[in-house]
């Protein structure tokens, strides 16, 4: 059995590797954060000490196996991993937080069975790689990248006619946001909104084109691309 200071250090460390890769994730205002992945990683960490704890206690009394309470948290991750994806409109968010918290957990097993030097290089490698190599995406894309800010009525199936002349366009979207026209006071049926469009144009349509595309939608009163 460990003592009871190796297994504080344990519990002390997974925190600190779950902080580690959790202040990433708040930084960029992610929906799992610091005191999310900080609790995933020291929950996965105490149930591995707590499996092989059970296992040393009745080894050789019966065929436990020592992988089983820790191997629900892999599974178990799944769920709390799911509910960290969410479609916002015309994409889909969270799969990088979802695969966050699953490594997470992973990190803090390996601290829980004393596997110090493989959690502690997997938690700087998943720093590195949430914080540096999504910004070398950015990097990379910055020429393809476009913000339109696209000004129509506010009426029934107006987002899904422009989601389909986006799909058309082949443009990857990055991020939406819809928020109402303040200005103007206007009546039920003339309610303006503001839809602005973080996208991709990998296929490098001409701005002139979209812009063209986009003011043929019935609605839409006005397209700027910046």
């Amino acid at each position: 059995m460990i003592s009871d200071w190796e297994l504080c250090f344990r519990l002390l460390l997974s925190c600190v590797m779950g902080g580690v890769i959790g202040y990433e994730r708040q930084s960029r205002r992610k929906s799992a954060g610091l005191r999310t992945n900080m609790l995933v990683c020291l929950g996965s960490c105490l149930i591995m000490v707590l499996s092989q704890d059970m296992y040393q206690q009745v080894e050789g009394k019966t065929n436990a196996d020592p992988a089983r309470l820790a191997a629900q948290v892999v599974s178990g991750i799944g769920f709390l991993g799911a509910g960290a994806i969410m479609k916002e409109g015309l994409t889909v968010t969270g799969l990088t937080t979802a695969a966050c918290l699953w490594v997470v957990a992973g990190v803090g097993l390996a601290i829980g069975g004393g596997f110090y030097v493989g959690a502690i290089f997997t938690g700087l490698l998943v720093f590195i790689a949430l914080g540096r190599l999504s910004r070398l995406d950015d990097w990379v894309d910055h020429e393809k990248r476009l913000s339109l800010v696209i000004h129509t009525i506010d009426k029934p199936g107006q987002l899904m006619l422009i989601n389909k002349c986006v799909d058309k366009m082949q443009f990857k979207v990055k991020g939406i946001k819809v928020k109402a026209d303040e200005d103007e006071v206007e009546s039920e049926e003339t309610k303006q909104l503001y839809i602005e469009l973080d996208v991709f144009n990998y296929k490098g349509i001409p701005t002139a084109e979209i812009i063209e595309v986009l003011r043929n939608i019935s609605g839409v009163t006005s397209v700027n691309i910046t």
